[in-house]
Order: structure tokens, then sequence, then C-alpha cells
């Protein structure tokens, strides 16, 4: 995929994300937020690449056609050590892959790995599908995917 194929908001969008990536000398190639990532990935321009464990998918809910390569397992979250080679049977190394986690912090971690690992095009979807904690202990009524009102089925 390349961004000149994409609309110029689009290519505008990721341009940004991939500067502001370079300044904050981030390893992979950015951050974007769930709108941009529903976006490239509806329209076939991204593989969006779910990293919560089987368990998290199962009983909060998961974006449909979204592929599965957990960064941690179980209910423990043991880090997987096959991470990278799984995501790179699963995607190929230069496919364009936005990591969704919970909150958008494990997704960092696991975009780090990738872009160490050679992956050249890995971005982490900001705030996760679930979001950030709020005031009142609770995910999912300040932001994240689901507060977004993005495509999602739970089990």
């Amino acid at each position: 995929m390349t961004v000149a194929s994409e609309s110029p908001t689009l290519r505008d969008a990721l341009e940004a994300a991939e500067q502001a990536a370079r300044s904050a000398g981030l390893p992979y190639a950015g951050g974007v937020s769930p709108g941009l990532a529903w976006s490239l990935f509806s329209t076939g321009q991204a593989i969006l690449v779910d990293v919560r464990s089987a368990e998290e998918r199962k009983f909060v809910g998961q974006v449909p056609e979204s592929v599965h390569v957990p960064w941690a397992t179980g209910t423990n979250l043991t880090r997987n050590p096959r991470f990278v080679r799984e995501l790179e049977a699963k995607t190929g190394k230069d496919a364009r892959i936005l990591l969704l986690c919970r909150s958008g912090k494990r997704s960092a971690l696991a975009a780090e790995a990738a872009a160490q690992a050679g992956f050249t095009q890995v971005f982490n979807v900001l705030e996760g599908f679930e979001g950030e904690i709020d005031a009142n202990q609770h995910r999912g009524g300040q932001d994240g995917w689901r507060f977004q009102g993005l495509p999602w089925v739970q089990d």
C-alpha cells in the first residue's frame, strides 16, 4: 500500500502521524486515532491487528474482521514470545499495520517490537479499544474505539 493511492485527507493524517512519531523519537511509524484507523481499515488500506488477549476479545468485544495476534496471553498477561513471528506470518513486514489494544499502551510496546524486527509501516491505535480509566475507575466513558461509536461485536 502506498500513500499515493490514498485520499489527500488520509495521506495528510498519516504524514502528520509519521512526523509526530519522528519528533517524539518513536521507533515505529506513529500513532493514529481510532477514527483514522477505521477509515484505513474499512477501505482496505491497512490491516487492523488486535493485540489483546483472546479472553479480552471474547468478553469485552472486538472489531469484526480484525486479525488477532496477542502481545500477551492468559489472565496474567504473560508476554507472547512468538509475537513478531506470528505478526509477520499474518501480515508480512511491509503491510500497513494498525495495532489495537485496550488503551493504546500494550499496542505501543507491540509497535516498538515490530519496528525493531523490521516492520516498516506499523502504527499504534491511540486510545485503544476501551480507552483510558476515568475518575470513577471505568473505561469507555471518555475515549477509545467503542466510545467513538466505531464497529465492534461481542460474543
